[in-house]
């Protein structure tokens, strides 16, 4: 008798997502398994935003089904959908941080929408989230405005990770980054990734960062996932998608 399935953390079935007349997704498949690293990626207008906002429920499909950890994401049931949506983090592109909050108060905002959690808690854990992210308290009282981009990105990880979430969602985590910056946050993620056993899913186009954080990829071309694997494989599949993508030349034929 075989072991039964683990039920993945993300499954999308058939989904079609579209705006208007235009068609985004066709009967787009996706699965994730519990602790896998997945990079989306794909040309300019393949989608790979619009899937990860299908994941974050900012947008329901046209059609199709997408189920975290199990549950219909979508459910009418309220209570069920907000506690789905505690169990994810997301790292915007370019942080999203509330301005007019400070670093302290960004990080805490989450845990005081739990409405639960006495300030004296809020304090011990906005202070260790700020640990995990390489910052200290005195990085709390500074404001947006004060921070370097490599800081705003880790002020954003540390508020994505406030809940403690066991899916974490990235969109393009080294955008704007220099080389050093950048490769020094790729490691704090793959630390944390595998320090707090994360499931990641983000979107990238830079090749460094889908190395360093050995991630399988899941190329997205004609409104679906087209090929999926690690990186030397999804670059070996033939198609005009992947050599447009990785800029692959073509062969040189020489005439007869």
């Amino acid at each position: 008798m075989s072991a039964p399935t683990a039920i993945p953390v993300i499954e999308l079935c058939g989904v079609w997502s579209q705006y208007r007349d235009v068609v985004i997704h066709r009967d787009l498949d996706f699965r994730v398994d519990a602790g896998a690293v997945v990079a989306l990626v794909g040309g300019s207008g393949s989608g790979k935003t619009t899937l990860l906002r299908g994941i974050l429920g900012l947008q329901k499909p046209a059609r199709g089904s997408v189920r975290l950890f199990g549950h219909d994401l979508f459910t009418p049931d309220t209570l069920l959908q907000r506690d789905i949506r505690r169990r994810l983090g997301m790292l915007f592109q370019q942080g999203a941080l509330f301005s007019a909050l400070s670093v302290y108060d960004n990080i805490a905002f989450p845990l005081r929408e739990l409405h639960f959690l006495d300030e004296d808690w809020i304090f011990e854990l906005v202070r260790l989230k700020l640990d995990m992210v390489e910052l200290t308290l005195a990085h709390a009282r500074l404001m947006p405005a004060e921070l370097s981009g490599g800081m705003i990105k880790r002020v954003a990880l540390a508020r994505a990770l406030a809940l403690e979430p066991e899916l974490l969602l990235l969109d393009e985590p080294t955008a704007g980054l220099d080389p050093s910056r950048s490769q020094s946050f790729v490691r704090l993620i793959r630390h944390l990734q595998q320090t707090l056993n994360l499931t990641v899913v983000l979107v990238t186009h830079d090749m460094e960062t889908i190395c360093g954080l050995e991630c399988e990829v899941a190329l997205l071309a004609e409104q679906r996932i087209l090929t999926r694997g690690n990186l030397d494989a999804v670059r070996a599949f033939s198609h005009p998608a992947v050599k447009q993508f990785f800029n692959i030349p073509e062969p040189l034929r020489l005439g007869g």
